[in-house]
């Protein structure tokens, strides 16, 4: 939880973060690393009084209640506002553990304030609470409240985490709310698969420690693994391999977008799915001519039997590019499809009479959907066409 606030702190440049604890311990070793990483000054204070000196008189001062989970773009844009107090509505938030301001108001565990604010800490007993002893500064100051939406404590993009059980739901909820922003849209098998999978299994994965590079990697070895099977002749088999291949990357891909939207430092950019993607495609395309039954001789020009399955496979890709837009394009993406129906053909269909067929409907649906849509624009064009009347 910490780790993502600190998160937090860095998305809106912050200079210095401040933590109160009782003294350091290994994971606050480790998250100074990622704050000085990020470019920010990291200390470990245990008293409210201790505070006052890091927090000038000029500066913004930012805080964050202990367990506050929330959504990274909606706290930005809450909390870029200027000086205020976010607060929740008294009958939503006493019972989701927010602390009560007034009879009206609980404090949504975030505030921005000027640092002169934060002065009167100097003032105050040293066994007050850091929180709630700047919370009540900050509406002595008149600092402006500002409502959270209910229903961000409803779907999950705000929330206190209080205790291990919490943690644990809020975490499914979590991974559930990213997948779902990530996967707007896409309805295809393959990816439909790999977000049930990473609703199902990506909160321990990464308990665990396993991180989206090591998926990526498990689904490089996949594809090599599909690559020679099929290269002994188990051509349905590396087909589906591949596809798998695919799938296991889109597992790889979520993760790492769970991690980035949740401003985790460990969710860093993968590099190279699309070449990874490509090297898939060229493995079908490969195994799909290892597969081809179209005689080799000199008669016929080398390579023909790479034709029809570059064709499939590069046509899915034109085709996606030329329709944008398009309820199903998703499919056209989807190797996991493609892979299922290569291995049937390979299996139960005249294969190389079933890749030409494909290749013809794949590109007849798009032209007739680019004809339909040039129809459309043009029967929408307004004509100057002049009106009298008698």
């Amino acid at each position: 939880m910490l780790r993502h606030q600190i998160g937090l702190a860095l998305s809106l440049g912050v200079k210095r973060i401040v933590v109160m604890a009782e003294g350091i311990s290994g994971e606050l070793v480790s998250l100074q690393h990622v704050a000085e990483a990020g470019g920010a000054q990291f200390h470990v204070v245990a008293t409210a009084r201790a505070l006052v000196p890091l927090l000038p008189p000029e500066d913004d001062v930012i805080v964050l209640g202990d367990g506050l989970l929330a959504m990274p773009d909606a706290f930005r844009e809450l909390i870029e506002q200027g000086p205020v107090v976010l607060t929740v509505p008294i009958e939503a938030g006493l019972p989701l553990g927010f602390e009560r301001i007034d009879i009206n108001h609980a404090f949504a565990s975030a505030m921005r304030f000027p640092g002169r604010i934060a002065a009167g800490l100097a003032d105050l007993p040293p066994e007050w609470n850091a929180q709630s002893a700047l919370l009540r500064l900050a509406i002595q100051a008149r600092v402006t409240l500002k409502d959270v939406p209910v229903a961000m404590l409803g779907d999950g993009r705000w929330g206190l985490v209080r205790n291990e059980a919490e943690a644990h739901v809020a975490e499914r909820q979590w991974v559930r709310l990213h997948t779902s922003l990530a996967n707007a849209g896409m309805g295809s098998p393959g990816e439909v698969v790999a977000m049930a999978f990473v609703r199902r299994f990506g909160p321990a994965l990464l308990h665990a420690g396993t991180r989206p590079a090591i998926v990526g990697i498990a689904a490089g070895v996949v594809g090599s693994l599909g690559g020679g099977i099929a290269w002994l002749g188990y051509f349905a088999t590396g087909f589906l391999l591949l596809g798998v291949a695919w799938l296991v990357e889109r597992v790889a891909s979520l993760l790492g977008q769970v991690e980035r939207d949740s401003l985790l430092a460990t969710g860093l950019e993968r590099r190279g799915v699309a070449f990874f993607h490509l090297l898939i495609d060229a493995g079908l395309v490969t195994v799909a001519a290892w597969r081809s039954e179209l005689p080799v001789t000199n008669a016929l020009p080398f390579g023909l039997n790479f034709f029809a399955p570059l064709l499939l496979i590069g046509g899915a890709r034109l085709v996606r590019l030329a329709v944008p837009n398009k309820q199903g394009n998703g499919w056209l993406e989807d190797r996991l499809v493609a892979s299922a129906f290569l291995a049937i053909a390979s299996l139960l269909l005249p294969f190389d009479a079933t890749v030409m067929l494909a290749v013809l409907t794949l590109l007849g649906a798009c032209l007739l959907m680019l004809q339909f849509a040039a129809d459309a624009h043009a029967g929408a064009t307004p004509n100057s066409q002049l009106t009298s009347r008698s």
